[in-house]
C-alpha cells in the first residue's frame, strides 16, 4: 500500500516545483486521458497508454513519471528499461489486471493448449510475459483479420471488447471473464433516456462497455480514437461513453461544442470516473519526482518475456497506435 502524504504541502506552488523538478530530473510526464485535468494539462504528452510509452521511449528522458495506472506504468518500464519510471501512486490499480492473476492465466492456458492467448493490454506485465501477442482496442480488429479463422484463440482479460470482437468477425473466442468496473457502470435505461433528449447526437463508445451499450453507439473506438470522432463528427453534440475526463480534451479542441458524459445507473456520471486514475494528484506527482519514488522495477527476464509479446503486436499493426479507430458500430 503506497503510504498517505504526511507531509504539509499546502505552502507549496505545487505546478512550480513539478516544472522545477523536471528540468532538474530530466524526466518526462505522461497523462492517460481519464487524469485529473490538472494533471492533463502539465504533462508532456497527453494518450492512451501504449502510444504514451512509445513517446517516452522516444526522448532522452532520464525519468518517466507515468500519471495512469500500474499496468501503464510497467509498459514504460518494458520499453525504457534504462529510464527510471515512477507512478504517483502504486495503488493506482485497475479492475483487469486485478480480474487476471498470472498463476490463473497460466493454468486457464495450459488447459487449452490448442489455443493461442491475444491478451488486452491492460493486464500485469507477468500476464504479457504468459501471452503471444498483446492488443490494444485500436489494434485488436487489425491483428484478429490477420489470425486463420481456424486458429483457437484465448482472449483476456475484457471479455466484453473479446465479445466485440467476437461479434464482428463471427469468431468464437474463448473469453476470460474480466471486466473495466468504470465502462461496467453504464445505464441503458439513462443512456437511452439522453438519447431522447438529444435525438441528433450520436453516441461514441469504448468497447470496454457492455454490449448493451455499444449497441447503441454510432462510433466504438478507444479514447483516441473517440477524441478523433470527436473532432470530426458534424453535429454539435457528442454523447461520450467513457471515462469522463476524456472531455476535458474535447472541449480544450472543440469550445463550441457539446459534450454529454454517459450516465450511470445513477443518472449521473459520478460512478464513472475512475477510482484507480483518481489516485493520482498533483501533490504525489510532486512527491514521485522529488523522491523518484513509488518507482517501477521489473526482473529482466519478466520484462523481455513481457517485451515478446508487445513486439508481436507492434509488428502485426504498428500503424494502429494511437489511432484507437476501431470504425462505426
Amino acid at each position: 500500500m503506497t503510504a498517505p502524504i504526511r507531509e504539509n504541502l499546502s505552502g507549496l506552488d505545487l505546478r512550480a516545483e513539478i516544472d522545477r523538478l523536471r528540468k532538474e530530473r530530466n524526466a518526462v510526464i505522461l497523462a492517460h486521458y481519464y487524469q485529473k485535468p490538472e494533471i492533463q494539462d502539465l504533462a508532456d504528452f497527453v494518450g492512451d497508454s501504449l502510444e504514451l510509452s512509445r513517446k517516452a521511449a522516444e526522448t532522452d528522458a532520464d525519468v518517466i513519471a507515468f500519471c495512469g495506472v500500474k499496468f501503464m506504468a510497467e509498459t514504460a518500464k518494458i520499453l525504457s528499461p534504462e529510464k527510471i519510471v515512477v507512478l504517483p501512486d502504486m495503488d493506482a490499480g485497475c479492475s483487469l489486471e486485478d480480474s487476471c492473476p498470472p498463476e490463473q492465466f497460466a493454468r486457464f492456458r495450459a488447459a487449452h493448449p490448442d489455443h493461442i492467448a491475444l491478451t488486452y493490454i491492460n493486464c500485469s506485465a507477468a500476464v504479457k510475459a504468459l501471452s503471444d501477442i498483446i492488443v490494444t482496442s485500436s489494434s485488436a480488429e487489425t491483428i484478429i483479420g490477420q489470425l486463420p479463422p481456424e486458429q483457437k484463440i484465448i482472449f483476456g482479460p475484457d471479455r466484453h471488447l473479446g465479445g466485440y470482437m467476437n461479434r464482428k468477425f463471427g469468431r468464437d473466442m474463448l473469453l476470460w471473464p474480466g471486466v473495466c468496473i468504470v465502462h461496467e457502470a453504464f445505464s441503458e435505461t439513462e443512456l437511452l433516456k439522453l438519447k431522447a433528449q438529444h435525438p441528433d447526437a450520436p453516441v461514441a463508445a469504448h468497447p470496454e462497455c457492455p454490449p448493451y451499450i455499444v449497441d447503441h453507439a454510432d462510433y466504438v473506438g478507444s479514447t483516441s480514437g473517440i477524441l478523433q470522432f470527436a473532432k470530426t463528427f458534424p453535429g454539435d453534440t457528442l454523447i461520450v461513453a467513457t471515462e469522463p475526463h476524456i472531455i476535458h480534451q474535447m472541449e480544450k479542441a472543440l469550445p463550441e461544442k457539446n459534450f454529454i458524459g454517459a450516465p450511470g445507473a445513477d443518472g449521473n456520471c459520478n460512478c464513472n470516473i475512475c477510482p484507480y486514475m483518481a489516485l493520482n494528484t498533483m501533490e504525489k506527482l510532486y512527491l514521485a519526482l522529488r523522491d523518484l519514488q513509488p518507482r517501477i522495477e521489473l526482473d529482466e527476464d519478466l520484462r523481455l518475456g513481457a517485451k515478446k509479446s508487445l513486439d508481436r503486436m507492434l509488428e502485426m499493426a504498428s500503424g494502429t497506435v494511437g489511432k484507437g479507430d476501431l470504425g462505426r458500430a
